[in-house]
């Protein structure tokens, strides 16, 4: 698997929807979805754009462990941004505890991969 165009191709998903919100916050004038907006822009774009960069530069020694970096990463991204939006802003109406545990799982997957780019990071050969 091509995890360098995977990681593009995510935060280009990401900063895509992360200047639409920017645009209807300013349109409208409403900064309810501020929060988002940010994470969605720092994390879902920068971040995985990064990353993204780092696998065209370096090639990580573990296979394995790059797969388990890139999928923690993408997974807890999607899954802190939305579970962020259900729990400010609770567009669906679902309990607050299903909220708060969906907010906190996106978060430690995205704890996670950081953790994963560390220790690849720490083990890259840089010659």
């Amino acid at each position: 698997m091509n995890y360098t165009k995977l990681l593009l191709v995510t935060s280009a998903i990401f900063g895509v929807i992360g200047v639409g919100i920017g645009a209807h916050m300013a349109g409208s004038m409403s900064y309810a979805f501020r929060p988002i907006h940010a994470h969605m822009l720092v994390l879902g774009w920068l971040t995985l754009f990064g990353w993204a960069i780092y696998y065209k530069v370096f090639q990580p020694k573990s296979k394995r462990l790059m797969a388990w970096h890139a999928w923690s990463a993408i997974i807890g991204a999607i899954g802190l941004i939305v579970g962020m939006w259900f729990y400010v802003l609770n567009p669906l109406s679902l309990p607050s505890t299903f909220n708060l545990i969906f907010y906190i799982v996106g978060g430690m997957s995205v704890v996670l991969s950081f953790i994963l780019f560390l220790i690849m990071a720490i083990l890259q050969d840089t010659k």
